[in-house]
């Protein structure tokens, strides 16, 4: 008798008879004992309203995951973490990370909370308008990085030189360091996200620029694992995922629980910092499929080419979207998000 192997008759009815839609199929079956994984986070902006809201609200522990959030300053010592293998998955913005990750960082992109640019230049009362940043001075975070990126994207926008703007890196996360900056008059104008939009005009400044205004394809908050994980620990990998993936709609449908878990990591008090930052990051860019873009990936690595990124990679290699897929293929966001899955 001819048999064929057990791993391909599994997977032969697993094609033929794929998975019942109705069901979550990455719940832990009884028994299953938790998967411990270590999940760092590059910063603490408004973008962690969905991390947060998943380690507050029992979200992984649901999935089976044992998670151990370790918060980093940065892209690059996060990422370094990863690539060492001391954290297993990252949540950072793609294009914070992908200057690395195409030049050799072992790391690839696995889903996509967040697309879309919630970013804006932040000025002082005399400047109204992009062309008064001429003579004046930005804070960035640190050269090089994602906020020093987008100043120069808007100066690209509007033909200013350069060397007609101060951009002065202010270190830290950049956003709250260089408001402090604007508010001593030490420079005059800041990148930021919400909630620092509402607290800025509050405070008297303008919001002189919206960076959606740019047109330019933009993967934000974005989930990263490396290879050893994806490789020999799918089932987490993908657990993970759909993790992220329940806690966009959780965050969807309960506002004030999302609030709070941002309230608490950010020591956020006030109603309408807190509300302007959730309609942002948990309605306006939320990405319900969770799939990573991979044309907007290649216009990004070709950004990254013309700011002088030697990419020896592309979008093919550092995007892995088997795992967001799955979650279309189960029927699972179908039966989460019913209709809505679209809006």
């Amino acid at each position: 008798m001819n048999c064929q192997p057990f791993s391909v008759f599994v997977l032969s009815v697993l094609f033929f008879f794929p998975r019942p839609t109705g069901a979550n199929p990455y719940l832990p079956k009884p028994g299953e004992a938790p998967i411990k994984i270590r999940l760092g986070t590059c910063s603490l902006t408004g973008a962690f309203i969905h991390i947060g809201t998943a380690l507050d609200n029992g979200i992984f522990d649901k999935y089976g995951l044992r998670v151990e959030h370790i918060a980093f300053r940065g892209s690059g010592v996060s990422l370094a973490a990863l690539n060492a293998d001391e954290i297993q998955f990252l949540s950072c913005a793609a294009s914070a990370t992908l200057p690395g990750i195409v030049t050799g960082i072992d790391a690839k992109i696995i889903g996509s909370q967040l697309v879309g640019l919630p970013w804006v230049v932040l000025g002082q009362s005399d400047i109204r308008s992009p062309t008064d940043l001429k003579g004046k001075t930005i804070a960035v975070s640190r050269a090089g990085d994602l906020s020093h990126r987008l100043a120069l994207e808007v100066l690209k926008k509007f033909k200013i030189s350069p060397r007609d703007v101060t951009i002065q890196p202010v270190g830290g996360t950049g956003q709250i360091e260089g408001y402090r900056a604007m508010v001593s008059d030490q420079v005059q104008a800041v990148l930021v996200s919400p909630p620092l939009d509402a607290i800025a005009k509050r405070d008297g400044f303008n919001i002189v620029y919206r960076l959606k205004e740019l047109g330019i394809p933009f993967v934000y908050s974005s989930l990263h694992a490396n290879t050893k994980s994806i490789l020999t620990r799918p089932l987490a990998v993908q657990k993970f995922v759909a993790a992220i993936a329940d806690t966009l709609h959780f965050a969807d449908r309960n506002p004030a629980k999302a609030q709070a878990a941002l309230a608490k990591a950010m020591k956020l008090t006030d109603i309408e910092s807190l509300q302007t930052t959730y309609e942002a990051f948990a309605k306006t860019i939320a990405n319900r499929p969770m799939t990573v873009p991979i044309g907007a990936i290649e216009e990004m690595i070709e950004h990254a080419r013309e700011a002088g990124t030697q990419a020896r990679k592309k979008a093919i290699d550092i995007v892995d979207n088997r795992f967001a897929e799955d979650l279309t293929k189960s029927g699972f966001l179908t039966e989460l998000w019913g209709k809505e899955l679209s809006k």
